[in-house]
């Protein structure tokens, strides 16, 4: 390699979301630090903001997050003709169609540093014959990657135990997460709390009102058929209750029970917001971060939540449960179980001490570990220290 060429990197996720959302500055970091970064993903809405966010190309490859074979082969031919025209030095992957594809395809173009990292496992919350297809489809994705990030030490254990992949490939980066958060950013200020007053008043939502509050898909998997069932439970017992649900309904691959969507068309006090690009007014305007996942990688809204001082009831996952200190930041329930979310909801809507308390210590657990120029940092380290093992010299 010539001594002033740029280091080619390419980013690939399956929707363009996801570069938005969950890698937010990552690419233009890694571009001033002194990398050539093209960003790939399907066709969305979102391309115009993270180019102009990031400052680095993007180009279009379509892709399904459903299980499409014949589209799946297309998308793998056009990536490999990509990555032949590209040349880069590493193609590093996210999300679970990405990563296949994408692992396959760098191999399948000789790109020498093939990374993906993982951030929730889709058949952990499967069963049955589904849950070991799916679980073939993650070990073939981790057998064509030179390198497995899981963003979680968890998660890490969980691939471990389940054998899905060589360890020596495995690593944490830092202390987990795939780009940490903006701790400057997710904080509470004077601006902030005038646009959370301003949430109140558009929701109808009085001042002695006590607001849960739910950052995520509105779909199953995120337990929302529970939050919703003990909501309606607990507002028959406390008239002050408002849930604000925040983010986009999906109803393709992963609908809410028929039961859940009569509850939420006729339940009192529940506020579906719809997505929301920033969620920190949503946040200060509540009391109570509900998340009952029921998997996850290493969940960027529960360290918002954490940052924005909110005490947190999550469920025991992975992600959840190295952010969350059980009894101290928030409270952790089992998966699916509507008692335990019943009971850790009351506990905290009785106690007003206990809530500042346990938001005030959810912050400084995350400013301490989480911070995104830190984890940035972590990941730009890796990728020269792959370089330096593959004789590629800056």
């Amino acid at each position: 390699m010539m001594q002033n060429e740029r280091i080619k990197l390419v980013r690939v996720t399956t929707v363009p979301m996801s570069l938005s959302v969950l890698l937010t500055g990552q690419m233009r970091f890694i571009s001033e630090s002194g990398f050539d970064v093209l960003m790939v993903s399907a066709d969305g809405p979102e391309i115009p903001l993270v180019v102009e966010r990031e400052g680095c190309e993007h180009r279009v490859v379509q892709m399904t997050r459903s299980i499409t074979p014949l589209s799946d082969l297309y998308s793998l031919y056009l990536l490999v003709r990509l990555f032949k025209e590209q040349r880069p030095h590493i193609v590093h992957s996210h999300t679970p169609k990405a990563g296949l594809l994408g692992m396959i395809a760098g191999r399948l173009a000789g790109v020498p540093i093939c990374i993906h990292t993982v951030a929730g496992i889709p058949a952990l919350a499967r069963k049955g014959a589904f849950r070991r297809l799916l679980l073939s489809i993650e070990s073939l994705t981790y057998f064509f990657a030179h390198r497995v990030f899981p963003n979680s030490m968890v998660l890490m254990s969980i691939i471990s135990k389940e054998g899905l992949c060589d360890i020596a490939k495995l690593s944490v980066i830092g202390y987990g997460s795939s780009n940490g958060i903006d701790t400057g950013h997710f904080s509470r200020s004077e601006s902030i709390a005038e646009e959370a007053k301003v949430v109140r008043e558009k929701y109808h939502i009085s001042s002695d009102a006590l607001v849960l509050c739910f950052v995520g898909r509105i779909v199953s998997d995120k337990g929302i058929n529970e939050l919703v069932r003990v909501f309606s439970r607990l507002k028959s017992l406390d008239g002050r209750l408002v849930l604000l649900l925040v983010g986009a309904t999906e109803t393709d691959l992963d609908p809410l029970e028929d039961e859940t969507i009569e509850l939420l068309k006729h339940c009192p006090g529940i506020v579906l917001t719809g997505f929301q690009s920033d969620v920190r007014p949503f946040m200060c305007a509540s009391d109570i971060f509900v998340f009952p996942s029921h998997r996850e990688g290493f969940p960027n809204v529960v360290m918002q939540a954490a940052c924005m001082e909110l005490p947190i009831i999550a469920t025991d996952i992975n992600g959840c449960n190295e952010i969350v200190s059980h009894g101290e930041s928030g409270l952790l329930v089992k998966v699916s179980d509507e008692e335990m979310l019943f009971d850790a909801i009351s506990e905290l809507v009785k106690d007003t001490e206990r809530r500042l308390d346990m938001g005030s210590k959810a912050r400084e657990g995350v400013v301490g570990r989480y911070e995104r120029s830190y984890v940035q940092n972590q990941i730009l380290q890796e990728y020269r220290r792959l370089l330096e093992e593959n004789s590629f010299h800056r």
